[in-house]
């Protein structure tokens, strides 16, 4: 991931010269822009907001929870710390152009009140996928590594669903210990990604209220 890395820092920092400097990038204050600049631009922002949005609805509330219900515990797990890393950093990078795209057309100085709540929301579901990528997630994972060892340790985790885990906790402190640490920071990973997902919703409620079906 470390070319994802990289790419995801280009994009932001491009996205926050946008943001606090537009002028910098021939943004005009008076929000008047060329026809073809100003049509690429909302494109860009309708594509990546929809993908981030769509694969937050996905992941968040549909193909996690079928993988959990479906697979062994340890495979499910394997296959989550590998896919949230690279979820997190596709959804970054299209929060990162959402953000620089609607900063350019809609530069601060001159930005309806509207309009400043809708970057706010952007920014606050960007920052949110950037907690999970730097700080939640990788704890979650190291965690879920070492609760891996342990289980495996106690002959269990290639059964689908917590049955047993719970069971050999109540018998095993130091798995009921590992289950704690882990259940917060995945709670807090959660979170963080349940508050991004609804800051995106604001912003799907305010584009629907701009088309013109």
């Amino acid at each position: 991931m470390g070319w994802m890395t990289r790419f995801l820092s280009a994009v932001v920092f491009l996205a926050i010269g946008v943001l606090f400097a537009p002028e910098t990038f021939g943004s005009k204050s008076d929000g008047q822009h060329p026809p073809k600049l100003a049509t690429f631009l909302k494109l860009a922002h309708l594509l990546c907001f929809s993908t981030a949005f769509g694969a937050a609805l996905w992941v968040t509330f549909i193909g996690g929870i079928i993988m959990f219900k479906n697979l062994p515990r340890h495979q499910f797990g394997n296959l989550q710390s590998k896919m949230f890393p690279a979820y997190f950093s596709m959804v970054g990078v299209c929060c990162a152009v959402s953000v620089g795209s609607f900063g350019y057309l809609h530069p601060w100085k001159t930005a309806s009140a509207s309009e400043k709540y809708q970057l706010g929301f952007i920014l606050a579901a960007f920052a949110f996928n950037l907690s999970n990528l730097f700080v939640f997630t990788p704890m979650t994972i190291q965690m879920m590594k070492e609760r891996h060892k342990i289980e495996r340790e106690a002959n269990i985790g290639e059964e689908v669903g917590w049955t047993k885990n719970q069971e050999v906790a109540k018998v095993n402190p130091k798995l009921s210990a590992m289950n704690k640490k882990f259940g917060m920071i995945h709670g807090l990973s959660s979170l963080a990604n349940i508050f991004s997902f609804g800051c995106l919703a604001m912003h799907s409620w305010y584009l629907a209220r701009k088309l013109d079906l």
